[in-house]
């Protein structure tokens, strides 16, 4: 299976980091496909005070129905690039984020 360039696998594969470009503000909450070699994730929620950050959290945990435990900001919180660890394999993680976007 190829993977999308935004999913990398972590450590001995049992975890993934996902590379997201995020769009606080938005109408809607969503993914909304590739952006460069990221995933865009669109959430309503303002940047402020990491809402925006929470948002897109929540979103992939609901999408990739994963505890929100198990999501994980690792890099990008003032930022619109960001890495999300996410405590499943990478193959699951593409097949649930496949039929969502």
């Amino acid at each position: 299976m190829t993977l999308p360039p935004w999913i990398h696998p972590e450590g001995d594969g049992s975890a993934t980091r996902l590379e997201i470009h995020a769009v606080p503000g938005a109408r809607s909450d969503g993914l909304a496909g590739s952006h460069g070699d990221r995933l865009k994730v669109r959430v309503s929620a303002p940047p402020e005070g990491g809402r925006a950050n929470d948002a897109i959290r929540a979103l992939l945990a609901a999408v990739l129905a994963a505890p929100l435990r198990e999501v994980e900001l690792v890099r990008g919180a003032s930022s619109r690039v960001k890495s999300f660890r996410i405590g499943l394999d990478p193959a699951t993680v593409a097949d649930r984020l496949g039929r969502a976007v």
